[in-house]
């Protein structure tokens, strides 16, 4: 009876070990990030055949999505000895030795239970090849071939998750300037991957620095029209577009709290000073001010640090403010010309824009470690640097193919990859994760 109770527990344990391993991780914090290669296994549908109908259109999708994860490489099919046409979508008729030859550390299956044309329900599932442990599994119902992008970002952004940790990637939509004329500017939404392309607002003159409001609901903007400046407010729910004027036809650089309220910089006498304003977009109370220029609040996801842009010093720097202290400190330690700062959401770097010789560069500033990177190198310029939620993604605008496009790199730097957005100059991106529909 002893021996089978310690048969029992060596067996939970190594249960558990396997467990264990299938976890698997990628660290995208430490700039030492490993890479993953990761394999699709051709989709099946029912009786184990071939899925060539929606079952292809979503696997293009899928390789789409993850093409743009700097630290996943995706198997060719070609080198899987023995094809990628699988036996099962799920152990034990999943040959994981094949794909290990091939150098994969992921597979991914999926399965069209009732077929993939019409409207039909379908299951994808990732496996880790060296244990045979499963990483994650979802189904989705009542799929559709116009559905097929949303299930891709779902997928994608589970996938992400459980290898990160975190998915906001593939949950986001970025708001953007699009310029088509000399004062005529809008507001855009496009997904980071490039689908989902929309205009927001159809205004005469110039809109500039978009924002998203934590809930999804809002996005503000300067606008700036030959009579006037002023704020921006559109909303998600009505699709409708309000402009707030202020005294003194100064209005720069929205953004939201964590707490849904709007920081911006108005006038106030000789320069312009960062203002609080309430829930109906009105003047609350100063949250910084000198005798300089000050600028472009952005916030940590707890409220409690803003980082600016200030002339204090003579020419434009970057600050942070504690403001549960009010203690204010500098940021840029180099450089005579550093803007458009843009706090992560961890609270941990900075990321900002500085003129150098060969153009504006993106540099990121670690708070914790006071160590500075550069992230992004030319040609062109590059500026207007934005955080992800995962505080590990950076979109910025650049010049570097020539017309201004947004462009996507890390915390870590890398090869910068742009985003879709289709014709006309692109500018001005902002993160932000909506919850509600188009």
């Amino acid at each position: 009876m002893m021996r089978k109770f310690l048969f029992i527990l060596a067996l939970i344990a190594a249960m558990t070990a396997l467990e264990a391993q299938a976890a698997m991780r990628v660290d995208i914090i430490n700039p030492g990030q490993s890479v993953i290669n990761l394999a699709l296994a051709t989709p099946l549908q029912e009786g184990q055949k071939p899925a060539a109908a929606m079952g292809q259109d979503l696997q293009k999708l899928v390789e789409q999505n993850l093409s743009f994860l700097p630290f996943m490489r995706l198997t060719d099919p070609r080198a899987v000895l023995g094809g990628s046409l699988l036996a099962g979508y799920e152990p034990p008729a999943l040959d994981f030795r094949r794909f290990q030859l091939a150098g994969s550390d992921i597979v991914v299956t999926s399965y069209w239970p009732e077929g993939d044309s019409g409207t039909r329900p379908v299951q994808l599932r990732a496996f880790e090849t060296n244990t045979g442990g499963r990483l994650f599994g979802k189904e989705y119902i009542k799929v559709s071939k116009r559905d097929l992008p949303e299930v891709a970002d779902r997928f994608c952004a589970d996938l992400l998750e459980a290898l990160t940790g975190n998915g906001a990637f593939f949950r986001s939509t970025l708001a953007f300037v699009k310029k088509t004329g000399k004062l005529s500017a809008n507001v855009w939404l496009v997904r980071p991957t490039g689908r989902d392309l929309r205009q927001i607002t159809k205004m005469a003159g110039e809109a500039m620095s978009p924002a998203w409001s934590p809930d999804g609901r809002f996005v503000v903007f300067s606008h700036i029209d030959p009579r006037s400046h002023a704020l921006g407010v559109w909303d998600s729910t009505s699709k409708k577009v309000q402009r707030i004027r202020f005294p003194g036809n100064v209005v720069i650089g929205p953004a939201f709290t964590p707490d849904n309220k709007v920081a911006v910089a108005l006038s106030n006498g000789k320069y312009p000073v960062i203002f609080l304003l309430n829930h109906v977009f009105q003047k609350e109370r100063i949250l910084e001010q000198s005798n300089a220029i000050n600028v472009s609040p952005t916030f940590d996801s707890t409220g409690t640090k803003m980082a600016f842009t200030s002339s204090r010093l003579g020419g434009p720097q970057i600050f942070l403010k504690d403001l549960s202290t009010g203690r204010v400190t500098r940021v840029s330690q180099n450089g005579s010309y550093n803007t458009e700062a843009n706090l992560s959401p961890d609270g941990t770097l900075v990321v900002y824009s500085r003129m150098t010789d060969y153009g504006h560069r993106i540099f990121v500033q670690d708070m914790l470690t006071g160590m500075e990177r550069q992230v992004s190198f030319g040609p062109g310029s590059d500026e207007q640097p934005s955080f992800c939620a995962d505080s590990y993604f950076i979109a910025f605008a650049s010049t570097r193919g020539g017309e201004r496009s947004i462009y996507l790199t890390t915390r870590h730097g890398g090869d910068a990859k742009r985003v879709p957005t289709g014709a006309g100059a692109a500018a001005f991106p902002r993160w932000g994760m909506p919850v509600t529909g188009k």
